[in-house]
């Protein structure tokens, strides 16, 4: 599996995947000003799937993470994840936060695995096409021990 930081050729790739995973996608021109200021990771050639940070200060969120259906369960989210922690744990990022619905029952496991803590809800974060908006989970890493 092979991991590399975006590029603004990856766009198009980017926005297709979004488009298979979220029921809100992202557009080509969203993906574009993504990449050109915030922290992109990709993996696999063709990409299978991708994960967008932004950092600000000594924090950063991810932004998505999204993998190609027919990639999942085969360690692109977790190898996406292990990479950004080692890259920003060089930098003065000490905390990592996101957001995921809190019904996404796969997501949530994922980061379970990967260190991520629980510290609050977004009630009706996540707007649905169908059925009553969805609470967000929100989650969060220590890059760093804090005193």
């Amino acid at each position: 599996m092979t991991l590399r930081r975006g590029q603004t050729g990856d766009v198009s790739a980017l926005t297709r995947i979004h488009r298979t995973a979220f029921e809100h996608p992202w557009s080509e021109s969203d993906f574009a000003a993504y990449l050109a200021s915030d922290l992109v990771w990709v993996s696999g050639e063709p990409i299978a799937g991708f994960l967008l940070i932004r950092a600000v200060g000594d924090e950063a969120e991810i932004l998505t993470l999204a993998v190609d259906s027919a990639h999942r369960r085969a360690g692109h989210a977790a190898a996406l994840l292990d990479a950004a922690k080692q890259d920003l744990a060089k930098t003065d990022v000490s905390r990592l936060f996101l957001e995921v619905a809190a019904d996404n029952f796969p997501a949530l496991a994922l980061y379970e695995r990967q260190g991520f803590l629980p510290i609050g809800v977004r009630k009706g974060y996540y707007r649905r096409d169908v059925g009553p908006n969805m609470d967000a989970q929100l989650l969060s890493y220590a890059l760093r021990a804090e005193h």
